[in-house]
């Protein structure tokens, strides 16, 4: 079983790197950075390009977080069964990054006057992963089998319950397919731990 280490900040897009490596049973060492250790510039200086995620899996080092994220996915067997289930897993998940972006940006504003704009938005953002779902009798984004964009889905429709918790109750296959990732006995104990729960989306918004 490989070993992997992984160093990031405590807030950031290296979530779905955790949940991966959670529901598989990966054996992973973490390290959290803080804002004082990075300043500090010894670590800062030892990256590649100046920052971080930084994932170390035996005598290979990546950065850059959508590099590890699929690196893991081909390593842990759920980018696919063959290239055309993963360049439909990439479809999905370059669209889910495009939701994540608009959270991200929701997330960092200072006070909450996109928010009601934001939330008109959704239908039309996960209608087309609702509609993925209905159509797909293997329960997941692509295929019979979990992989990558699931995990990235899973992570956006727990953050946005948080967000707003009736915003499910229009998408009944996604509200089903939650409930089944979340059952998952891996991702079960990840999501009701204190770890995930004081985990932050971000500086002072709390999942």
């Amino acid at each position: 079983c490989s070993y992997f280490s992984c160093s990031y900040f405590s807030v950031g897009r290296a979530e779905v790197i955790r949940l991966m490596l959670k529901d598989q049973g990966a054996d992973f060492d973490e390290k959290v950075v803080t804002m004082e250790m990075w300043k500090e510039g010894t670590l800062k200086a030892s990256c590649l390009f100046g920052q971080l995620p930084m994932f170390q899996d035996g005598d290979l080092t990546l950065y850059q977080t959508n590099a590890i994220r699929r690196h893991l996915a081909r390593k842990l067997g759920v980018y696919g069964k063959d290239q055309r289930e993963a360049a439909l897993i990439d479809m999905m998940d370059e669209a889910l990054q495009d939701i994540l972006n608009k959270f991200i940006k929701l997330m960092f504003e200072k006070d909450d006057t996109g928010k009601e704009g934001y939330l008109k938005g959704l239908p039309k953002d996960f209608m087309p992963f609702e509609k993925t779902l209905s159509s797909n009798e293997g329960g997941f984004l692509v295929g019979n089998k979990i992989s990558l964009a699931d995990y990235a889905l899973v992570l956006l429709l727990i953050h946005h319950e948080v967000l707003s918790p009736t915003f499910l109750d229009a998408f009944p296959s996604l509200q089903d397919y939650l409930k089944r990732m979340c059952a998952r006995p891996n991702l079960q104990a990840y999501h009701q731990s204190d770890e995930f729960k004081s985990r932050p989306i971000v500086p002072e918004k709390k999942a």
